[in-house]
Order: C-alpha cells, then sequence, then structure tokens
C-alpha cells in the first residue's frame, strides 16, 4: 500500500487491464468521481484527493444534477470535461490511470482508409465502363465519368457529415440509416433499409451471371487444351496471337446462342461436352451444388479472410489491360455526331446507360460512416475521401479508356464491345484464363459474405436477430439465389444489370437523402438559403433523371 499515499491527480500510466476498459469510452461519457478519505483504510492523514480533481468533481456533479443524463440540453460543455490526454480513472485503491485518449480499436492511417475505400469500391463494375465509354461515345463517356466522380464524391460527402448535423444527441456510433429514422422516421429507416439491399442483391445477381461466364470459360479452356480443340471463329475476330472476338456480330433474339465453330478429333464428344457445359442452360444451376450451401453458415468470418483477393484481381486487371493495350495498339476516329460502319460517334443519346453504371461503380454511401471511423484523423476525412475517389476515377479511366482504344478497328466495329470486356478475349487466351479463374475464386468468396450482409441487415430489422432460424436464411437464400440463375439463365447482361440496380439505389441513398437531410438540417439550423435549396434539389432531379433515363434510353 505504499502508492496509496499518493495524490490520485497522477500521472501514473494504466494497465492492459484498465486501458483495454477504458479506451473504448466516449471521451464525452467519461466522467471523474470523487473518492472520499474515508473510505480509504490509513494510517497517514495525507490527502486523498487534490484539490483540482475535487473541483472538477464539484462543477460534473453540479451539472449532473441540473437535468435528467437523457437530456443533453444541460450537459456538461466542453469547457469543463477534460480532453482525453487530460482524463483519469480513479481507482477505489488509491491510484489515478492516466487515460492516453485512443480508442479501443486500432486505427488505420490516411493511406490505408484510402486504399480501404478503393478496394471496396472496386467491383464488378470495372468490367463495363469500356462497354459503357461505348455507349455514351468516347469523348461525352471521359466527361460523364469524371462528373459522375464529382456528384457523387460531394453527396458520399454529405453521408458523413449527415451525423454531426443533428444537435444535443451523440451520434458517435451511428450509421445513415440512423440518420435517416431521425428525421424521417420509421419510413425513412426501412426506405434506406430497402435500398440498401436492392444495391446488395444487384451485386450478388450481377456475380451469378459473372461466375456463371468465368466458370463456362474456364471449363472450356481446361476441355479444349485435354482435347486438343482448336477454334475457328475467325469470321467474327482478328487473327494473330492476341486474337479478340465479336461474340455476337447479328443484334437478333437469339443474341446469347453461342456462334463458335469447333474443329477436333472427335465432334461428337465435343458436341455432347458442349450440350452439358452450356453457360445459360446448365452452368447457372451447377453453382446452386457450391454456393446455396455457403450461404447458410452462421458466421461469414471464413470468408472474411479472402477479402484481400480483391485487391490481386484488380491489379491483375489492370496489368493485363496494359499488356492488351500494348500488343494491340490504338484504334481510334473522331465522328462527333455521326456513326460509320466500325465507329461510334463521340457524343450518344445512349450515354444515362453510362450514368446508371457508374451510380453503382462509385457507390460507397452506406458504409462510408464506417470506414471513416477507423481512420486515425478524423480531421483528414474528407481529403482521404476525396483522394479515394480521384483513385477510383483514374482507375476507371485508365481501364475503360485503354480497352476502347485498343479494341481493333477495323477490322472488328466499335459496337462490339461487350458488356463484360472479358468477353471480347476468347477462352483459348492464357492470361485472361488467368483472370477468369482468380476472379471465380474471389467471387466464390465474396459472394457469401454479400448475401450475410443482405441477412444481418434484413432479418434484424424484422427479427431482432440476424439467424432466426435455419428455415429463415435458407428460405432467403433461395430467393436470391434464385433471381441470380434466373437472370444469368434469361439476360446475362451484366451492363444492364448494373445500370439498372445502380440508378435504382442510388437514387434514394446517394441523390435523394443525403440532399434532403442537408437541407432539412439547415432548414431546422435557420441556415437553408435559395442557392444551396436549388443546388441540392438539382441533384435529386439529377437523380430522378438518372433513373428514368435506363428504361428509356
Amino acid at each position: 500500500m505504499e502508492d496509496d499515499g499518493r495524490p490520485l491527480l497522477g500521472s501514473i500510466q494504466a494497465g492492459d487491464y484498465y486501458s483495454d476498459q477504458t479506451d473504448s469510452l466516449d471521451p464525452r461519457q467519461r466522467r471523474p468521481f470523487h473518492v472520499e478519505p474515508k473510505n480509504i483504510v490509513e494510517d497517514s492523514a495525507q490527502e486523498r484527493v487534490s484539490a483540482e480533481a475535487s473541483a472538477l468533481n464539484s462543477r460534473v456533479h453540479y451539472y449532473g444534477r441540473l437535468t435528467a443524463s437523457s437530456d443533453r440540453l444541460l450537459a456538461p460543455p466542453d469547457h469543463v470535461i477534460p480532453p482525453p490526454e487530460e482524463i483519469y480513472i480513479y481507482s477505489p485503491l488509491g491510484t489515478a490511470f492516466k487515460v492516453h485518449g485512443k480508442d479501443g480499436a486500432p486505427k488505420n492511417p490516411s493511406i490505408v482508409t484510402i486504399f480501404a475505400i478503393w478496394n471496396t469500391m472496386m467491383g464488378t463494375s470495372i468490367l463495363s465502363i469500356p462497354w459503357g465509354i461505348k455507349q455514351a461515345g468516347f469523348t461525352l463517356g471521359i466527361i460523364i465519368l469524371i462528373l459522375m466522380g464529382l456528384l457523387t464524391l460531394y453527396c458520399c460527402y454529405r453521408v458523413l457529415k449527415s451525423p454531426k448535423s443533428i444537435p444535443y444527441i451523440d451520434t458517435s456510433d451511428w450509421e445513415f440509416p440512423d440518420v435517416c429514422k431521425y428525421y424521417f422516421g420509421a419510413f425513412g429507416q426501412w426506405s434506406s433499409l430497402l435500398f440498401s439491399l436492392v444495391s446488395l442483391i444487384g451485386a450478388m445477381v450481377v456475380y451469378w451471371v459473372l461466375m456463371s461466364n468465368f466458370l463456362f470459360n474456364t471449363g472450356k479452356f481446361i476441355y479444349n487444351f485435354v482435347h486438343n480443340v482448336n477454334l475457328s471463329d475467325s469470321e467474327f475476330g482478328t487473327n494473330g496471337t492476341d486474337r479478340v472476338v465479336c461474340p455476337y456480330p447479328d443484334v437478333n433474339p437469339h443474341r446469347y446462342n453461342n456462334y463458335t465453330v469447333y474443329l477436333g478429333d472427335n465432334n461428337t464428344g465435343t458436341a455432347v461436352f458442349d450440350h452439358w457445359w452450356s453457360k445459360t442452360n446448365t452452368i447457372p444451376f451447377y453453382l446452386i451444388i457450391l454456393l446455396l450451401p455457403l450461404l447458410n453458415f452462421r458466421s461469414a468470418s471464413f470468408f472474411a479472410r479472402f477479402t484481400f483477393l480483391g485487391t490481386g484481381s484488380v491489379i491483375y486487371l489492370i496489368v493485363l489491360v496494359t499488356i492488351k493495350a500494348f500488343r494491340l495498339g490504338f484504334h481510334l476516329e473522331f465522328h462527333w455526331f455521326h456513326s460509320t460502319e466500325l465507329f461510334v460517334p463521340e457524343f450518344r443519346l445512349l450515354f444515362p446507360q453510362l450514368t446508371g453504371v457508374l451510380t453503382l461503380a462509385f457507390f460507397i454511401h452506406n458504409c462510408i460512416i464506417t470506414l471513416m471511423k477507423n481512420n486515425r484523423n478524423q480531421e483528414n476525412n474528407v481529403r482521404d475521401l476525396s483522394l479515394a475517389y480521384l483513385l477510383v476515377g483514374v482507375t476507371y479511366l485508365y481501364v475503360g479508356v485503354l480497352i476502347f482504344a485498343a479494341f481493333p478497328s477495323p477490322p472488328l466495329p466499335k459496337e462490339c464491345l461487350e458488356p463484360n470486356f472479358l468477353d471480347n478475349f476468347p477462352s483459348s487466351d492464357v492470361w485472361v484464363f488467368l483472370a477468369r479463374t482468380f476472379l471465380l475464386f474471389q467471387m466464390t468468396t465474396v459472394y457469401p459474405l454479400l448475401g450475410y450482409l443482405v441477412r444481418v441487415q434484413l432479418m434484424g430489422h424484422i427479427f431482432g436477430e440476424h439467424y432466426p432460424s435455419f428455415i429463415h436464411v435458407f428460405l432467403l437464400n433461395v430467393l436470391i439465389v434464385s433471381a441470380g440463375v434466373l437472370m444469368a439463365r434469361f439476360y446475362p447482361n451484366i451492363g444492364s444489370i448494373i445500370r439498372y440496380s445502380g440508378a435504382t439505389c442510388g437514387l434514394a441513398l446517394v441523390f435523394v437523402l443525403p440532399s434532403v437531410i442537408h437541407m432539412v438540417a439547415l432548414k431546422r439550423s435557420g441556415e437553408l438559403r435559395w442557392p444551396s435549396a436549388c443546388f441540392h434539389s438539382l441533384i435529386i432531379l439529377l437523380g430522378v433523371a438518372n433513373l428514368l433515363g435506363q428504361f428509356f434510353m
């Protein structure tokens, strides 16, 4: 008990136990308390509490008696509560443990936060960016990509700042649905949940279509290699080592039929293989055997270990695009408003298809608050968010421009660019085979994670728990898988799926809710002015036009 004679307001650092127990608390919720000398059994008459600590304790207790603890109007102001570096834990054993102002969870430096946002946004949309640029026109596509990046960045900034616009309430652990519930009640909470589910289920449908595609081409490559089958589709593609193909040169109701002609030693065996290994007729159903059981796992922690594969797949795609562009060269002609046999105009009326794809490509609004909470320097949040969006935009520009420019016209028309640009390379291409295999494995691990997020959000809101029963979870997963199978079977166009789901969820979570919440917050504080109201109303109109444009263009 030698240390018991020291004043409580000391500078002794806490042990690991006290650090772990107190660092997770909100600094405004930490309250020093008075330890009376009579509570300590000791022979010496030394003062147990310093005058500074006693005065601080009296001030805090004074504010505490003014109002109930749930009312923040008369909570102790910031100048009364000491800063985190000056807060102590007062132990009945007579020692004051100093809290060094750090949160319980480790914080990430800015560079880690930036690349975490980049990795989260880099999804399947990157495969459709060249197709989207083709739909809008090369020049207009680049302009729209830059403008959409700036617009979605501003809306994401508004989401990030939305909890801080709520006065008198501790919003440190709030997410965007909580903000929506505060302003719009149950309608805001359920609407944000609904559109968040649209984005997640839309991504899962796209994943199912892509996994069917990648599994088909991977199996085709292995079969052709083992049986020495050569592809003869030069009528629809280029010659040379870096072949580029036009899988569907004719626009007709049978667009998704297979036009490739196979020449090999065993035509009968090849025909049987093609019958049982079909991209749309059989592969989507084979995936059920693998993925439906994985969706029913109670925890998704095992699959979360493979999230690093997303970064590796994007880096490999960038390397693949660079190699293909270097070998193929650039093939560009500028026709501003009129198309030719081989080239598309620079400005096309189909540009809403690109804006729909980009809405989902730049979508991170439903989880940006969570990502930014782990940033070490909170004052740099806006800067780090802007740099992350810049990095994402540069990546999309790089892939989209290079693939569009390197597409060999002549002999192939630019209209042959597919919604998944990997489809423009034959299944016999080794570099593309590696990309498809890598992406197939990565998506197989990410798909259960997306299903887990859907289950947590939906079951948590309806039943109050994430896994109410196996039957509930199984039926939900059957519905999700059925949506993916039907789309992969009858409409395997990932570009259209991405743009429809992106424009739908983006209408609420990107354009409408952040803008309306910001205007309501300004109005309640008496700071809303007509320039701000007009600007944010224009953003809402752009979101509505973006959604309507998907159905009329």
